[in-house]
């Protein structure tokens, strides 16, 4: 039989509430009766029963997180995180993958799980603001990327306009002025393809340099196919450019590929910065320049802004702690816009764009 918190507290000489209240972080408990309790659970190996002490609070310790692509590095990198941050508040996280297909995000959204989780983390692709509204499951939700809602529901981003601005301003730093940007998406103006082609179109701009549609290469999607193919149509089409700002990491690499093929040396022909940080960056021939999400931010304010909800509903309504994440059925119309929370970046420079030194 396992060792109980009776146990404990009988080598400790205190009450099992006591022991309980170590154990659950509990701040008064006094550091010298602190120290007294953790050395008997030290000597006895006493480890707590998670699952129990969510049961106590009606929940199940799990948390989801549903992506649109799993196959994708940020995402799977991101999920590390996120699974790293709940790890930190006792909570296991499930994995969803959506295929960014607004059927699956909807059914997600709604809680198909709902008796499995105590909350979700929602990385929408498809997902419309009607969507949400007819919502009934009052699991606490968070949304991540830059679809725009407004929506009672927090909602986790980095500002990318700023950050595409950021890449291109490097660019131009280093004597760049046809800038190409490939994986633009006409399809909605508010998607991440569109800020950050925004973002792009602004600083060379704001650097009188021109920004025409012609360096402007479409994409189906965001893999290094698609980055590919893109950068191939460019140098088809006779409109080679003489640096690549890239919609991901995945779209440059593809894009490096094709100029290898064609001869064209990076950084010296063509300099190239990508988007997202991932691993496979970092260790190709030549490393990638890159705008890198905080990863590690992002993750950590998602998983506290659904324990903030699951607490808000614990006390009740009107004594939350500003998190908007947690409503009842029937609340999202007439409830005010959740927290728009923003996690930082920063562009880490790399041999596409400085060459090996």
């Amino acid at each position: 039989m396992g060792v109980s918190l009776k146990d404990v507290a009988g080598l400790a000489g205190v009450s099992i509430k006591t022991v309980s209240n170590v154990v659950n972080n509990y701040q008064h408990v006094t550091p010298a009766m602190r120290a007294r309790v953790q050395a008997a659970i030290d000597e006895l190996g006493y480890v707590p029963n998670l699952t129990a002490r969510h049961l106590r609070k009606g929940r199940t310790g799990i948390l989801a997180l549903a992506v649109p692509e799993l196959g994708n590095p940020y995402f799977a990198e991101l999920a590390g995180a996120v699974i790293d941050a709940a790890a930190e508040h006792d909570y296991t996280v499930l994995l969803d993958h959506t295929r960014g297909e607004r059927e699956q995000e909807i059914l997600v959204s709604q809680g198909f799980r709902g008796r499995v989780i105590d909350g979700l983390i929602l990385s929408p692709i498809e997902l419309e603001a009607d969507d949400l509204r007819s919502r009934i499951h009052d699991a606490p939700l968070v949304l991540l990327g830059e679809r725009e809602y407004d929506l009672p529901y927090d909602h986790i981003a980095i500002d990318n306009v700023a950050a595409s601005r950021s890449a291109v301003r490097h660019l131009i730093g280093l004597g760049r002025t046809r800038i190409a940007y490939l994986g633009a998406r006409t399809d909605r103006i508010n998607r991440p393809a569109q800020l950050r082609l925004r973002g792009w179109r602004e600083e060379l701009t704001a650097a009188g340099l021109p920004a025409p549609d012609t360096l402007v290469a479409p994409t189906s999607g965001w893999d290094r196919d698609d980055g590919a193919q893109a950068m191939a149509w460019l140098l088809d089409s006779g409109r080679r450019p003489d640096a690549v700002f890239a919609y991901n990491d995945l779209v440059a690499v593809g894009a490096m590929r094709v100029l290898s093929e064609r001869g064209l040396r990076v950084p010296w022909d063509v300099a190239v910065v990508g988007f997202d940080d991932i691993a496979e960056g970092r260790f190709g021939a030549v490393t990638l320049t890159t705008v890198s999400p905080d990863k590690q931010s992002i993750a950590r304010l998602a998983v506290e802004s659904v324990i903030d909800g699951l607490q808000d509903s614990e006390r009740g309504p009107g004594t939350g702690s500003g998190s908007s994440s947690g409503r009842h059925p029937g609340q999202v119309a007439d409830a005010p816009a959740g927290r728009e929370l923003a996690a930082e970046f920063r562009l880490v420079e790399r041999e596409s764009t400085l060459g090996r030194r």
